[in-house]
């Protein structure tokens, strides 16, 4: 368990990092997004901020901000599924696992997901772009990490011998 607590550490500092350079962000997407004349749709998947990077993105600041995006993503996948060897499950932490792993999926609508309070990333946005564009894609992280915390919480609750592989 302190190997899951330590690996969810790393990762909100990364997303903290990650965090003072939304702007970044969103100018890379934008740019993307106008590279791949795709300014219609919103960004609204793993997999369309993965092919962004992969075909049109023009400039190593960008390909840099994504990456870190897609990395963090990825990080939080891979503790997804370390978090199911950790704990056998009971309803609770399995709905909150299969939650995490949907909103993980590479191809899952994100355009429809907001962070709500505490986290204020949605609120940086001008009203246009948090509604039509990149809310969902900014929502993804902190709304996947609250959903590990809660999973934390939850198997903490539970009676010792439930779990196997713990530290």
């Amino acid at each position: 368990m302190n190997e899951v607590k330590e690996a969810l550490r790393n990762i909100e500092q990364h997303y903290k990092l990650f965090l003072q350079q939304q702007f970044t962000f969103i100018g890379a997407l934008q740019r993307t997004r106008e590279n791949a004349h795709d300014m219609i749709r919103p960004v609204a998947s793993i997999s369309q901020v993965q092919s962004y990077m992969d075909h049109h993105c023009n400039n190593s600041t960008d390909r840099r901000i994504l990456n870190m995006f897609l990395n963090i993503c990825n990080d939080l996948s891979k503790l997804c599924h370390k978090l199911e060897t950790v704990h056998a499950g009971n309803n609770i932490t399995n709905g909150i696992l299969e939650r995490c792993k949907l909103l993980l999926s590479h191809s899952n609508d994100l355009s429809t997901i907001r962070a709500k309070y505490p986290h204020d990333v949605v609120n940086h946005l001008s009203c246009h772009e948090a509604k039509n564009h990149y809310g969902g894609v900014v929502s993804l992280i902190p709304i996947v990490l609250d959903c590990m915390k809660e999973w934390v919480t939850h198997t903490e609750k539970l009676p010792r011998h439930t779990l196997y592989n713990a530290n």
